[in-house]
């Protein structure tokens, strides 16, 4: 098969393309036929030896996939021919990749593989944040960083499936902000002078993160008394520091979002939370939005669209 290596840790630039033997399925493990997989920070991260999960090298990276089921264990509730989505933390950048059962998941035939591999990563992860970490309530008022990519847009369809009042985008450009409204925020304010926007129309339950740097501060100069700031990520490079009288004297709270390790470590979680959003990803009111797509010769230019923040929506292989 066809698939992408990381071989130096040089960069995005520096992933190649070969060929590998399909990978053999240990016992218990589903093999999955790859039409698409999802691309994230973390790989990015990866091609520098900057991520948590370190393999020896090379490796495939890639933790998200769609595709149809080759073979499935006995019991596992899964057929040759099944379109499911997977989690398989590498491995995902290929032509086959191997899932655990239960990482493994029905895809409705309503939803596409693109928007399928766009799903495990940043809706488990938005979900976790707002509705577990959270503790997201009928009616609250959700400003999202880094609204227009990955996490941003399903932050956004997240929060409002899960019953916030209203969405408030922030991003970089008023063309990323159009990207936010088309994913179902109410309204977009541009990241410079975000705070300023935000306190004239009223400030806000909850923040979600995945940017860092230098706008943390005015995030929680933006959350009413009882606030929640969820720190899901720093894409901006700089990992900021929090004074914490800020958070005695308004009553806030700085909360951690680190999803993979938290649902790895409890068997069972990632799938009730599946569970929890597939109602919605079946009724539509979860539809990841789209970014750019590349064939496996072109990882290096996908990797590069979300390292140089260019990236609108969801960016894909499709093998």
């Amino acid at each position: 098969m066809r698939a992408v290596q990381i071989t130096t840790l040089d960069g995005p630039s520096a992933v190649e393309v070969t060929e590998l033997p399909d990978p053999t399925p240990a016992e218990g493990q589903v093999l999955v036929r790859v039409r698409a997989a999802g691309v994230s920070f973390p790989e990015v991260l990866q091609t520098r030896g900057l991520y948590q999960l370190k393999p020896e090298l090379p490796f495939v990276p890639g933790s998200e996939v769609a595709g149809e089921v080759v073979s499935a264990p006995e019991g596992s509730g899964f057929a040759p021919g099944d379109r499911v989505a997977g989690f398989c933390m590498l491995g995902g950048f290929a032509e086959y990749a191997v899932t655990q059962p239960d990482m493994t998941f029905p895809l409705p035939d309503s939803v596409s593989f693109e928007q399928g591999a766009s799903v495990p990563l940043n809706y488990l992860t938005a979900y976790f944040a707002l509705v577990e970490r959270g503790r997201l309530a009928e009616g609250e008022r959700v400003l999202v960083h880094g609204a227009a990519g990955g996490v941003g847009t399903a932050s956004i369809q997240v929060a409002k499936a899960f019953g916030a009042g209203q969405v408030v985008a922030v991003t970089s450009t008023a063309e990323k902000g159009a990207v936010a409204i088309d994913a179902g925020a109410d309204e977009f304010v541009l990241a410079d002078g975000f705070l300023d926007a935000v306190k004239e129309s009223g400030k806000v339950d909850l923040v979600v993160d995945p940017v860092g740097g230098d706008r943390f501060t005015d995030s929680l100069r933006s959350l009413r008394e009882d606030g929640r700031l969820l720190v899901v990520g720093f894409t901006a490079g700089d990992i900021p520091e929090v004074k914490v009288n800020r958070l005695l004297l308004n009553n806030l709270s700085v909360v951690g979002v680190g999803w993979g390790a938290y649902a790895l470590a409890r068997p069972g979680h990632v799938a009730q939370e599946w569970a929890a959003i597939a109602p919605h990803l079946a009724s539509g009111a979860l539809t990841p939005p789209i970014g750019a797509t590349f064939g496996l010769d072109d990882a290096a230019q996908a990797l590069a669209e979300i390292d140089e923040r260019r990236a609108t929506g969801k960016v894909l292989l499709v093998p």
